[in-house]
């Protein structure tokens, strides 16, 4: 991993510092030193170094021969969604979704040929498709994804699809081009996107555009339901219609924040949001 940059200011020990971050995963919560050093590819003196750095700093917990994280990790990607308003502002509408539909909602954002999830409200099911905040899935099998993608001109639709998946998922069956272009240009012009059992065997979504200030697409709202519990009809027919309102609710108060003067202090009703 070490050694990929170019630019006369990149510092490759910041590089290899996230690199160690990022080795660890669900599959490999805690690692011994040898083991990191090989996920990272980096020499045992170095990644013994950046483990204790680490350590020293609060990123990673050492016990007996084991690394692991902490929470204290989940700082730096709170950071991002706390620097764009988002969670705050679309929690309290996103908590009222769910309650009316009694399934669960998530907001994505595009990120190369995936999506990566910055807010959810989940309801307990027994079957489920693990998500957390930071969970990623190719963006084309998601309904989500489509709807980012729907956003894109055909230059950067064509440059995002061609970059790899960094989810972790089995590599999907390739579709036409040509296919897929129908298909956004379908979800850009009725202002919604279905995934029918797409990403997973059972799971089905319906998902719609955030819009910023601007009035272009920042982010995409999903409602997830399970196949044998749910039909097409009722995700569209009754689900949709709230999911849009709520999009639009949502969209209309991140308008308002990102607008207001840079001095205001956080709007009544929207906690945390400085």
């Amino acid at each position: 991993m070490a050694g990929r940059g170019t630019g006369p200011d990149f510092v490759e020990a910041l590089a290899r510092g996230l690199d160690v971050l990022r080795s660890f995963d669900r599959s490999r919560p805690a690692m011994t030193l040898s083991e990191v050093a090989a996920a990272t590819d980096l020499a045992r003196p170095t990644a013994r170094r950046l483990l204790l750095t680490l350590a020293e700093i609060g990123y990673i917990r050492a016990e007996g021969n084991q690394f692991s994280l902490t929470p204290k990790v989940l700082e730096l990607g709170m950071s991002y969604i706390s620097s764009l308003g988002l969670w705050d502002i679309a929690r309290p509408h996103m908590e009222e979704l769910v309650a009316h539909t009694g399934e669960s909602s998530s907001m994505a954002q595009l990120d190369g040929s995936d999506i990566a999830y910055v807010c959810r409200v989940a309801v307990p099911k027994i079957i489920t498709l693990r998500v957390e905040i930071g969970t990623r899935f190719p963006a084309l099998q998601t309904s989500q994804g489509k709807v980012l993608l729907a956003a894109l001109g055909p230059e950067e639709l064509a440059r995002v699809l061609a970059l790899p998946s960094h989810s972790g998922l089995p590599p999907f069956l390739p579709r036409p081009m040509d296919e897929v272009a129908r298909e956004l240009q379908e979800v850009r012009a009725r202002g919604w996107a279905m995934a029918d059992e797409e990403l997973a065997p059972g799971i089905r979504s319906v998902a719609v555009p955030v819009r910023d200030e601007q009035g272009a697409v920042r982010a995409a709202m999903n409602v997830s339901t399970h196949a044998a519990e749910t039909s097409v009809d009722t995700l569209l027919h009754q689900y949709l219609p709230a999911l849009l309102r709520t999009a639009g609710e949502v969209s209309a108060d991140w308008a308002l924040w990102r607008t207001r003067p840079e001095a205001d202090v956080a709007r009544p009703g929207v906690a945390g949001i400085a």
